[in-house]
């Protein structure tokens, strides 16, 4: 076998066999196969595509590239969720909590962010004390303990993917579906889940920006993992605006906090239900009802627990950023535009966001949003406020939101996007 001759299969939109896959997956994560040569693979991925077999054998040559989690030994059934990415995206925070409360064990293994989407460990590194990086035994304690965990994934969990990952990233193949599918999924099915419900974003701050790459995304990571016995389901969500009126790793915290006490944004809470709905009935919980759980104070009792057992202090006084700078409305009329990527930009380039895997985030760092889309404002009242610790950014995050807030004459009629898209079993 050799590389070269796998990557003209796929140059010529030949099918790449199960020995090929096998073994340029194994290579390359042994250093055999070059950065240089699985990037001409990747971008051959990217322009010929796979069809369903090739993608499950690379999955599974992936999760077999490292170690596979278990989980038979706790006592309640497992049930996970990811989310392809968004702005304002904290449902993470308050739906593990509320899923285990509802009878479920949610081990949660999450990412940092990169570019205008935010990542769950940044956000919940905002909380003092808190720690993102558990060893597997205590991943377990934590999980049976609490009900919940969210942690970041260990380097022995589809190791070839976190490679990849990198190497993708800095090719200009991230958009490659099969290789976001494999990716996602390698890592959900080695991690052991017995259920699994994705949240796939639509709109210009996800990454799939209309809804036909959307469903063909969340059609191939439900066949991957329904083919490696996980019980998977997809939601497809509107990300043409942020979720709630925060984007921002200590202000989606708080935000977070106020949906698990009972009140927070009707969107984050409309879609915080619908995936605990989904993550319930996957897990075989049927009867379960996370509207109780969320109204009664289980969920937040949850929270609690959770968090002390990973370092943290749910008690602790959140970071704030040392600058603010207000956005007011130029013109009176309806708001019909606060676009999700506009925003996510804004508040990466205070410091929200990285550009660069190795680079800080501030936890302060952020917007606020006073209105929404649909709702009236006057001139002059506020529509958001800036926040960061460092306020020579402030010009550069009010250039990204240039044309991503738009108003129209009193009277016009809108109609927001419904939270749920569509649904894919």
């Amino acid at each position: 076998m050799d590389v070269i001759s796998v990557i003209r299969t796929k140059r010529d939109k030949g099918e790449l066999s199960p020995e090929q896959i096998d073994w340029v997956i194994d290579a390359y994560t042994r250093g055999e196969v070059a950065d240089e040569q699985m990037s001409a693979l990747a971008m051959a991925i990217l322009l010929n595509g796979m069809n369903r077999v090739e993608i499950a054998r690379w999955t599974a040559a992936m999760i077999n590239s490292g170690e596979r989690m278990n989980f038979a030994q706790l006592s309640r059934p497992t049930a996970d969720k990811h989310s392809t990415g968004g702005v304002g995206d904290k449902i993470t925070l308050p739906l593990a909590p509320l899923v285990a409360a509802c009878g479920a064990a949610v081990p949660q293994l999450s990412g940092r962010g990169l570019g205008h989407t935010g990542g769950t460990l940044d956000k919940l590194e905002s909380i003092p004390g808190w720690r993102a990086l558990l060893s597997n035994e205590e991943m377990l304690h934590v999980l049976e303990s609490t009900g919940a965990v969210i942690c970041a994934a260990g380097d022995g969990l589809a190791p070839a993917d976190k490679k990849l990952y990198a190497l993708r990233d800095v090719t200009g193949t991230v958009e490659a579906i099969p290789l976001i599918a494999s990716s996602i999924m390698s890592k959900k099915i080695a991690e052991g889940t017995g259920s699994l419900v994705l949240d796939v974003k639509v709109g210009s701050g996800a990454f799939m920006k209309n809804i036909e790459d959307a469903r063909e995304l969340a059609a191939t990571m439900v066949g991957l993992g329904t083919d490696h016995g996980v019980r998977t389901v997809a939601l497809l969500t509107d990300m043409t605006t942020p979720l709630g009126l925060t984007a921002g790793n200590a202000l989606e915290v708080r935000e977070s906090v106020e949906v698990l006490a009972g009140g927070g944004p009707a969107d984050v809470v409309e879609l915080t239900l619908a995936l605990a709905r989904e993550m319930l009935d996957a897990a075989g919980l049927k009867d379960a009802d996370p509207a109780k759980a969320l109204a009664d104070g289980s969920a937040m009792d949850v929270w609690r627990r959770m968090i002390v057992a990973q370092g943290g202090d749910p008690d602790a006084a959140l970071p704030v950023a040392r600058e603010q700078h207000v956005v007011h409305a130029s013109e009176s009329g309806v708001l019909t535009t606060l676009d999700a990527y506009a925003v996510g930009v804004a508040a990466w380039r205070l410091g929200a966001g990285r550009a660069r895997k190795e680079d800080q985030v501030q936890a302060g760092a952020g917007i606020e949003l006073h209105a929404k889309p649909g709702d009236k404002v006057t001139a002059g009242q506020r529509l958001m406020t800036l926040h960061t610790d460092t306020p020579e950014k402030f010009e550069y995050a009010l250039e990204a939101l240039n044309g991503g807030v738009l108003t129209a004459p009193e009277g016009t009629e809108f109609t927001p996007n419904p939270i749920v898209l569509g649904r894919i079993a």
